[in-house]
């Protein structure tokens, strides 16, 4: 086996981990309110890690699954983080490199302050964008 083998393994086994923590956390907040004024310390806990993991698979799959999955099957392939996205979408891994930025703006954007009314909004996405990263695991 290849070190680009190896390395493709490794990641496909890390995001497996990382799916199976995030489905965890994704049923315990689909019936968790999304205002913050309506949650304690206990569901903002929930919430916040619901975020983490949320993020988590998203890194793995978009930064290094992908990365390592196009340079698997092109291993002369060059570009941005973009490009591996449309690469990523002709060899049919993904079926929207659209969908995917949006994926990738929510992770970045779960380091920054909000207000109740960002917070909720963020969270609703979250929500509303989990099932698109727990079907991950239907491709590997």
């Amino acid at each position: 086996m290849t070190a680009r083998e190896d390395f493709f393994k490794e990641q496909k086994e890390n995001l497996i981990k990382a799916i199976a923590h995030l489905e965890y956390s994704y049923k315990k907040i689909t019936l968790l309110p999304t205002d913050p004024k309506e949650l304690n310390e206990e569901t903002l806990e929930t919430w916040e890690s619901f975020s983490a993991r949320f993020s988590r698979v998203a890194d793995i799959f978009l930064t290094k699954y992908i990365r390592s999955f196009v340079l698997l099957k092109d291993p002369g392939f060059k570009g941005s983080f973009l490009d591996f996205l449309n690469q990523a979408e002709k060899f049919h891994l993904i079926k929207d490199t659209e969908t995917w930025m949006g994926i990738r703006e929510l992770r970045n954007i779960s380091a920054h302050e909000y207000t109740d009314k960002d917070l909720m909004g963020f969270f609703n996405r979250l929500k509303q964008e989990a099932p698109r990263l727990l079907e991950i695991k239907e491709i590997l």
